[in-house]
């Protein structure tokens, strides 16, 4: 997912999305607002960042450096093959990263760190983004393997792509070879799928073809104003999944980086779309995601009594459940972001800053 030259995220939109947007006259709404570059992307907010939360790591092991890994919870090593993609998403919470693509032996050396250091032995799974991992399947198939071989106590790997959306001639049996089932782990597949239009034939096969792999698929949709921000485009969307077999796991709401104002809705309305399809009878509750912040600490998904506070900057002050000293032992040397803190019970609490209101439509 990266991009970045001179702080510019560059545009990048596949030979696919390109010829779809063609055969519709030059335009697709629900393709442009997510892969067009729009000048609003200059305008920068207070407290916005160039990217999200700091989370690599600096760790030597086997007298190495351990290159392409995050973590920040328990149970959960996020690994970063490459940070190259078919197209840029102009919503990418990685877009500022600079570009890199780790070596066979780089990969064996994350899987021996994974499965033996000292600081991950609670971890059971492996998280596989970048960038897109699915871009080098080669690179995927050589995590695979290192990881069935040397940390046999993972149980499950989930690999984060875009492909099957923006590139699905890539989904081959090649791929299918690579995400095979293994001896020691299950293999999943998360995925941002933000509007109905994007499941065209092309698209639905790929993701046929990833199950008949053996992948278990779950989405990840991000709340976008002018592509799903109406209660109709969320329920047409979550039905849609549920009808392919795909899990909707979150509805994460566009996280404040720099020039992406545009695209973000308040966080209230995205309570009161997540209200209004759990409790409308619109459609099955088997098919409401978790309505959730991806703030400077992690993931936070937002329940009664989660925003405690607010200040003049139009910042939300939330109240998490993450420990700050597990958070110090899973993560060695980890640094208190400048915007959090710790509260009188030990718990971490960090600022998220909210986006104007409109009217969502409903």
């Amino acid at each position: 997912m990266a991009g970045a030259k001179n702080g510019v995220f560059a545009e990048k939109i596949s030979p696919y999305l390109r010829k779809k947007m063609e055969e519709a006259g030059g335009s697709l709404p629900f393709l442009d607002i997510q892969y067009a570059v729009d000048p609003s992307e200059a305008v920068e907010q207070t407290f916005e960042v160039a990217r999200h939360y700091q989370s690599e790591m600096s760790t030597l092991f086997e007298g190495r450096e351990v290159r392409g890994v995050e973590k920040l919870y328990r149970r959960t090593l996020l690994v970063e093959p490459t940070t190259i993609c078919a197209a840029h998403c102009r919503w990418c919470i990685r877009g500022q990263y600079d570009t890199a693509t780790l070596s066979r032996e780089d990969l064996e050396l994350i899987a021996r760190y994974c499965g033996t250091a000292p600081e991950n032995q609670d971890v059971r799974e492996v998280l596989v983004t970048g960038g897109d991992p699915l871009i080098l399947v080669d690179r995927i198939e050589w995590l695979l393997d290192a990881l069935e071989e040397h940390a046999p106590q993972v149980e499950i790997v989930r690999i984060a792509t875009r492909v099957p959306l923006q590139d699905p001639r890539r989904v081959d049996a090649r791929m299918q070879h690579a995400l095979r089932r293994r001896s020691t782990f299950r293999v999943e597949i998360a995925t941002h799928i933000n509007h109905k239009g994007e499941l065209f034939p092309e698209v639905r096969e790929a993701y046929t073809v990833l199950q008949e792999a053996g992948a278990r698929i779950y989405d990840q949709t991000v709340l976008l104003r002018g592509l799903n921000d109406g209660l109709d485009t969320l329920v047409g969307l979550f039905d849609e999944l549920r009808s392919m077999g795909i899990e909707a796991h979150y509805l994460f709401h566009c996280v404040p980086i720099r020039g992406m104002d545009h695209h973000r809705t308040s966080v209230e309305e995205g309570l009161e779309l997540h209200r209004r399809l759990g409790a409308s009878g619109l459609t099955s509750g088997r098919v409401r995601p978790h309505f959730t912040l991806m703030t400077d600490v992690g993931k936070v998904p937002l329940y009664e009594g989660s925003i405690i506070g607010r200040d003049e900057h139009n910042r939300m002050l939330i109240q998490t459940a993450y420990r700050y000293e597990e958070r110090m032992s899973w993560v060695p040397g980890w640094q208190l972001p400048d915007n959090a803190r710790v509260d009188d019970n030990g718990f971490l609490q960090v600022w998220y800053l909210d986006a104007i209101g409109g009217k969502a439509e409903f």
